[in-house]
C-alpha cells in the first residue's frame, strides 16, 4: 500500500461581530478589543455566539489568525469532552451519510492507545476503524477529516486517484492535513518550558 501522510505521525473595548468559518460550531463570532489587554487572547462560548477577547493594538491580520486559533482551541476542548467510542461511531455514520451517501458502513469505530505513529487506521475486510487517542482534544474538523479518510478506505482500500477523489468531498481536507502536519512538526521540536499558545508574539 502506498505511503499515506495521514498515517504518520483601559479604554472602552471595541467589538466586531462576524460569521464564523464553516464547521466552527457557533452562529456568530464577536471580537472584543481592549486597551487594558496587553498580551493575552482568550475566548468563550456565550449561547450561540463565540466571544474572542484580544489586545486593542492587534492588526486585522493578527485578529483573524487568533480568532482561528481560539476557535480551534474551543472546538478541541469540546471535542475532548464529548466524544467517546459510542459518539465516535455515530459521528462516523453521519459523515458517511453526508459525504459518501451512506455507502461506507464500518462495523466498529473506536479510540485506541497503541497508534503513536499514525492518526488512524482501517481494516476494510473487518469493517473496523481505529483512531489514535492523540486526536482527542483536537478540533472537530480534524477528527472529522481522519474519520472521513478512514471511511473512504472502506470504499477504496489503497491511496490511488479514486481514493483521493473521494476525499475531495470533505471541504476542510487541506486545512486538517495542515493542522496534523503542524502537530507532527511541533512534536519534533525541543520542549520550551512555560510556552503558552494563547500569548501573541510581541
Amino acid at each position: 500500500m502506498p505511503a499515506d501522510p495521514l498515517h504518520r505521525a483601559g479604554k472602552p473595548q471595541r467589538s466586531t461581530t462576524s460569521q464564523p468559518p464553516s464547521g466552527s460550531g457557533a452562529s456568530a463570532i464577536e471580537v472584543r478589543r481592549s486597551a487594558r489587554r496587553r498580551r493575552t487572547v482568550s475566548a468563550y462560548r456565550e449561547g450561540d455566539r463565540t466571544i474572542v477577547l484580544i489586545p486593542a493594538r492587534m492588526s486585522e491580520a493578527e485578529e483573524q489568525r487568533w480568532v482561528n486559533v481560539m476557535l480551534d482551541k474551543l472546538a478541541a476542548q469540546e471535542s475532548k469532552r464529548a466524544l467517546g467510542d459510542v459518539e465516535l461511531a455515530e459521528r462516523a455514520r453521519r459523515l458517511s451519510d453526508q459525504y459518501f451517501d451512506g455507502r461506507a458502513r464500518p462495523v466498529s469505530v473506536r479510540w485506541v492507545t497503541n497508534q503513536n505513529t499514525r492518526w488512524g487506521s482501517c481494516t476494510p475486510s473487518e469493517g473496523s476503524i481505529r483512531l489514535s487517542h492523540r486526536l482527542q482534544g483536537m478540533p472537530e474538523y480534524v477528527v472529522d477529516y481522519v474519520l472521513v479518510h478512514e471511511l473512504a478506505h472502506l470504499l477504496v482500500p489503497g491511496h490511488g486517484p479514486r481514493f483521493w477523489a473521494l476525499l475531495e468531498a470533505y471541504p476542510r481536507t487541506e486545512r486538517a492535513r495542515g493542522y496534523l502536519e503542524g502537530v507532527a512538526a511541533a512534536e519534533r521540536l525541543p520542549h520550551v518550558p512555560g510556552a503558552r499558545s494563547e500569548h501573541p508574539a510581541d
